[in-house]
């Protein structure tokens, strides 16, 4: 049986959860030539999308791509994003979500999607040190001398104000 990939299930689980939460879920995307979205509004290559109720019509998340339409400067335009090409899933408001590993080199549309059966029986790339897949590591705890000793704005949660945005450590 060939495996199937969770990354839609995912995207389509974190949507329900903000949209349950009344949180506008935004879709960070990598835009190549896949992408149908207004290329006036993409940056460095990538778009960041307001996928809510209120936002979009005819939203439809699908295994292998997510569609629908939505006002850009009042003119309705159809949106069409690769799940392949989402790089993240979060709530506007707290900037909670999830992130994907962007998918390299897949500008060609007859290419396979990273985690399809077919990719399978294909070797995979063979990366330098250097461009090496980051790995999760744990913060270190201060001990309890050092919490004591510290300044007494440092437990409190950051001042609200500016708007959430996400941000891609490489």
């Amino acid at each position: 049986m060939s495996e199937i990939s969770t990354k839609p299930y995912m995207l389509r689980a974190i949507y329900e959860w903000c949209t349950d939460s009344g949180y506008t879920p935004y879709l960070a995307v990598k835009v190549d030539s896949r992408t149908t979205v207004p290329m006036a509004y993409v940056k460095k290559g990538e778009i960041v999308l307001n996928i809510s109720f209120g936002a979009t019509s005819g939203l439809k998340m699908d295994n292998d791509a997510i569609r629908f339409h939505a006002r850009f400067g009042g003119v309705s335009r159809e949106i069409y994003v690769p799940v392949d090409n989402v790089m993240a899933i979060y709530a506007n408001e707290n900037g909670q979500g999830m992130a994907f590993e962007p998918v390299l080199g897949n500008d060609d549309p007859d290419a396979q999607p990273t985690d399809s059966p077919a990719s399978a029986d294909v070797p995979p790339p063979v990366l330098t040190p250097a461009a090496s897949t980051p790995t999760l590591s744990s913060v270190p705890t201060s001990s309890p001398e050092q919490r004591d000793s510290a300044t007494p704005g440092d437990d409190e949660p950051p001042k609200k104000g500016g708007r959430p945005t996400l941000t891609r450590i490489k």
